[in-house]
Order: C-alpha cells, then structure tokens, then sequence
C-alpha cells in the first residue's frame, strides 16, 4: 500500500471520528423534537468521503508546495460541484487543516496495525500465497507463450490471397473466370439454386454448394489452465447417416457412399471418401472442392466460444466425433502445398497442432518445412525455443536439420542488411555439423532422394560414420524418412548443399581426430529415442509425401458396384449382362471420360445428362427381362 493511500484511510476515520464527537448534542436535540417514529437520517455517499479527502490532500500539498499548486483546484472545483453539500463540508475541514495540520500525522502509528489487518497486507499472509502464487503465474504465462506461438493469422489462410501475392490479382482472376466457365458446362440449372452462403474463415463457400443443414454442432466440455475444450455433436440425421456409411464402408461399396452425399451432402466422412477417390483418379480439383465443403460445415458448427485461432481451443483427438476435423486440415494443408501456397499451409499446420498438444496427424514434423518454404525464419526460431514438448525440438530429425537452414538464412540477411549477428546463438555451420552427429543417416538417405550425384557426395559416404550410419531405433528411423520424404526437395538448392558439404567434411575432420565424439552423440541419440517400438506408426510416410499416387482404372471400375456383383462379372454370371448392356449404351458426352467423376456429377440434382437417354435404357432393360 502506498502511503499516500495510507494516509488518505487514517485521515478519513479522523474525520469520521471528529464527525460524530460534533454531531452528538445536536442529535439530543433533535431526539427532544421528533417524534420516536421518524427516519433516521441517510446515510453520507462513501464516494463522497473519497472527494473530501482528495480535497484535504490537496490542501496539504498547496500549504507545503507553495506556488506549484496553482491549476489543481480547478480540476477538482469542476469534478465536484455537483456535490454542493460535499463542498460546504470540504470547506470546513480545509479550515480545520490549517488549524491543526499535524494531528492526524500523530495518531497514524495508533491506527496502522488496524488498518494493515482490515486490509490483509500481512506479511504472514503474503508469504504463505507466494509460493502457490509464483506456480500459477509461470504456468499462466507457459500457456499464453504457446497460445502466441500458434495464433494463426487470418488473412493467410486463404490461398487465394496468397496466389494474388505471387503473381498478382489479374492472373489469378483470369485463371478463375476460365476455371469457372469450363467447371460450368455440366452444371444446367444450377444458377437457379444458387444463393448467398454464409462467410467462413477457413474456405471461401461457393454459391452452388448447398445450404448448410445443420447437422452439426459442437459443445463446450470444460475450461482448464486458460484452454477450452470442446467436441462436435451429432444430430439425429447425422447420426443416421453415419450408420449408412458404416454399413457401405464395411462392403467398399462407393455408390452407397456417394448416395449419401444426395440426401446429406455435409456428411464429412462420405466428402473424405469421395476427395480421397478423386485424388486418386487424377481429379485435383474436384478433391480439394470436396475437401472445402467439408471445411466449410466443421466451421459452420463452431461454438460461439470455438476461438481456434487464437491458439486456446483444443479439440482432443480422443473423441471420435472430432477425428474428421483433423484429416480434413491435414488433406486440406497438403493442399495448399501442392499449389505453391507455402504461409497459407504455415497456418493451417499451426491451427492443427493448437487443437490437440499431443498432435495425433504429426503436424510437428512438417510445420518446419512449410516455415522455410515460407520464409519464416525467424518464427521458426521462436516456435523451436518457446514450444513446450515433452522433447527438446533440436533432438528431432527434421528441426535439427531445418534450425541449421533457418540461420543459414537469417545469416544470409543478415549480412545483406549490414546488420549484426547474434553472437550468443550458434551458427549454421555449427548447427549443421550438430545435425549430422546426431543423425548422420540423413545425409545417406538424402543423397539417394535428391538425388545428390556430385563425386564428393561418394567420398563422404565412403567414410564408415556416414556409410555404416544406423538410426539405432524404429521410431527414430520412422521419422528420418518422414523428414526426407517431405523436405528432401530442398537440397537440390545449390547453396543448401554447400553447406550440408562443408559441414560434413568437418565432421570427417573431427572424427579423425577424436573418435569419441561419435559414441557421445550415440549415446544422446539413444537416450533421447529409447524406445523398441515404433511410437510414430499411425503416421503414414505416404501422407507426407509431395507426390499423389494414381488409381489404376480396374480398381475405379470395382469400386463403383458391389464387390459381390464384382466377383460375379470376374466369375461370367450371364445375370448381370443386363447391366452391361445398359453401360454399353451410356450417353456420347460421358465417353472416355474418368467414371467416378461421371458418377459423382450424375448424383447432383443440378446435373442432366438427357432424358432421351434414360428412356432407352429403360426400354432395353424391358426387353432383357422379356427375353
């Protein structure tokens, strides 16, 4: 407590004392001539008491002060004259001030051990909560430090936004419009059903996709340590659509899935399944248009309170109903990938792994790739030192390898600025000769996928700490080829691979001269991945991959039927000849055309194909059960 403040309490009980020493015989007085049912007066505004004593105050620095107290009484005259009774009553005291200026200075040290116990400002108090205090400050500032670290900025998140930043809107706009009148030669009628979709954050919503149904919501669980948690909920017609896809996931039937998007077109499991075929067969954009809506209707379920990109919401993997939202950012990450929007993928990588801190899809092991791709070094940097895991970051593969390239960086602007490099950090060169101690496996393996065929590549290798090089557990070697696999593409940059040369010729160096370096690293490399399991096999390697594998055209046509009639064609059951004639006569315009894009398209209500079509399928399939 300050002391003027003290000082302002002890005066105003004075006051308060002095008031009612004053007050008594006229109270007898009036005792004599009211009657015993009047009120008791009211009762003096506390506020009131505030102004008096700001005004003694005042009076006390102007008698001490001289003329440097001069413009104070007219801000406190406006402040307080509409409480004229207050005024009159401050005008007595001023006088009583002057009188006695130091009587209540003598009476403060009578007052204090009161004032301090009313107030508990003990010193016994404050030291029993320090403790307990200090605990909960650093955990409230560990958490706030993660929440920054991961706040995702919005106006990244569309790839739009960034593709206009890359090669400006009139490109961007021009491929749009092309995009868009070539998309639209199926879609007869659709303009009729089109409308004004609600804006979201993640996804720009088209507006022929259809109205959100709401069959999605979310719910609040609980509130701990700064972070809410919720879960999505189901309704009933959500629920009655997973049942039908369950039930045509256990037979892979796809036309049963792709039925279910016709009467519940934000099912997100189905749009998964459908985007996940798409890719497959080649149709990129009309995955990542499936992968959208998806977006689009887990965004549509937020909680009022679902503030995700403020890096304070989680959404535990643990609750099935939450699983989709989490294959959806990922395929929708890897997406933006594959179309050169590198920050756009930052964020959602970011936003990923804000939702759950035990990152069930491995963004951990891509966001230092897309930080590069991006440019940003210096976050990386700051999410490598302020990110809490239960593993110092640098022990990784892919962080010890990408720290290394991110001051290379930093250093190179550095010096283009002029500017002075910080001299308590390490260098690159340090860094990448750390790097190749701790897992020198890297190096072989990213030779083989650069490929990098330099002859000084061969002598490297030939030494027996690069040649021989073992990652000494599953987990540890699990995570070497998801590294490679998704960050390989930069080493083909000539100045990466200088340093990752030079920096492995002084590891050769160091070696010859001590040979004890390499148990130490060794020793460090198996306590930190000490494992016999594989901790990091729900993690595909083909998920980090940059390039998408292909569906042969067999395996799309035994996906569209059910695998029963599908043994029964392999088997020539003359029962089902009926359906072969009909696919015989399909309609000129789909021929040669990929057949689950056809099928997908024959499902919408705004697609027509011709009625003239179906009435001779019709008509053939009368005189195949006559025959």
């Amino acid at each position: 407590m300050s002391a003027r403040l003290l000082r302002k309490v002890l005066q105003e009980q004075e006051e308060l004392h002095r008031k009612s020493a004053e007050a008594e015989p006229e109270l007898k007085e009036d005792d004599d001539s009211d009657s015993p049912d009047s009120n008791p007066p009211p009762s003096r505004n506390p506020f009131d008491l505030l102004n008096d004593e700001e005004d003694e105050v005042e009076v006390d620095d102007g008698v001490s002060g001289g003329d440097v107290y001069e413009e104070e009484p007219s801000v406190t005259k406006s402040y307080s004259e509409p409480f004229s009774s207050s005024n009159r009553k401050s005008k007595k005291k001023k006088k009583k001030a002057k009188e006695n200026p130091t009587s209540s200075k003598d009476k403060a040290g009578k007052h204090i051990d009161e004032v301090l116990e009313c107030l508990n400002i003990g010193s016994d108090s404050s030291s029993q909560n320090s403790s307990f205090s200090k605990a909960k400050f650093q955990d409230k500032q560990m958490n706030q430090g993660i929440s920054s670290i991961l706040a995702v900025d919005p106006k990244f998140l569309r790839p739009e936004n960034e593709l206009r930043r890359i090669f400006g809107s009139e490109v961007v706009r021009s491929f749009e419009s092309g995009h868009n009148s070539g998309s639209s030669r199926h879609i007869r009628g659709g303009r009729r059903g089109t409308h004004n979709p609600r804006k979201t954050v993640l996804v720009s919503p088209s507006g022929h996709w259809p109205r959100w149904d709401g069959s999605l919501s979310m719910e609040l669980l609980e509130t701990k340590d700064g972070h809410h948690y919720f879960k999505y909920v189901h309704t009933s017609s959500y629920s009655q659509a997973q049942r039908a896809f369950e039930a045509a996931k256990a037979i892979h039937d796809l036309n049963g899935i792709a039925s279910i998007l016709a009467y519940y077109p934000y099912h997100i499991e189905s749009l998964l399944t459908i985007a996940e075929v798409l890719k497959f067969s080649g149709e990129h954009d009309s995955s990542a248009d499936a992968i959208a809506k998806c977006l689009f209707a887990l965004e549509c379920s937020w909680h009022p309170q679902f503030t995700p990109l403020q890096g304070n919401c989680q959404l535990k993997y643990s609750h099935d109903t939450n699983k989709p939202l989490f294959s959806v950012l990922f395929t929708h990450m890897q997406n933006m990938d594959r179309r050169g929007c590198h920050r756009s993928a930052l964020e959602v990588c970011k936003l990923l792994l804000s939702l759950d801190s035990d990152d069930p899809m491995g963004a951990m092991f891509c966001i230092d790739y897309f930080s590069l791709r991006a440019e940003e070094y210096s976050w990386l940097e700051r999410f490598s030192e302020e990110y809490r895991s239960d593993n110092s970051l640098w022990l990784y593969p892919n962080f010890s390898y990408s720290l290394a390239i991110c001051r290379f960086y930093l250093e190179r602007e550095a010096c283009s600025k002029n500017a002075s490099v910080e001299s308590e950090k390490a260098t690159s060169s340090d860094l990448m000769k750390q790097a190749l101690m701790l897992h020198p496996l890297v190096l072989k393996k990213i030779v083989e996928k650069a490929p990098l065929k330099d002859a000084a590549w061969t002598k490297i290798l030939q030494h027996a700490f690069f040649g021989s090089a073992q990652a000494g557990g599953p987990s540890l070697e699990h995570l070497i080829n998801i590294y490679v696999e998704k960050g390989y593409i930069m080493w083909r940059l000539p100045d990466l691979q200088k340093l990752l040369r030079d920096a492995a010729e002084l590891v050769i160096k160091t070696l010859n001269r001590n040979g004890s370096d390499a148990k130490d690293w060794a020793c460090v490399r198996k306590e930190a991945f000490s494992s016999d399991k594989n901790e990091y096999s729900h993690l595909l390697i083909s998920d980090f991959s940059g390039s998408v594998p292909t569906m042969p055209p067999e395996d799309l046509r035994n996906l569209m039927v059910d695998p029963h009639m599908a043994q029964a064609m392999q088997n020539g059951d003359p029962g089902i000849n009926i359906n072969l004639d009909v696919a015989a006569r399909a309609p000129r315009e789909v021929l040669n055309r990929n057949p689950v894009m056809v099928f997908l398209e024959s499902i919408l209500p705004w697609v027509d194909y011709g009625a003239a079509h179906e009435d001779n399928h019709v008509h053939g399939h009368d005189q195949g059960n006559e025959d």
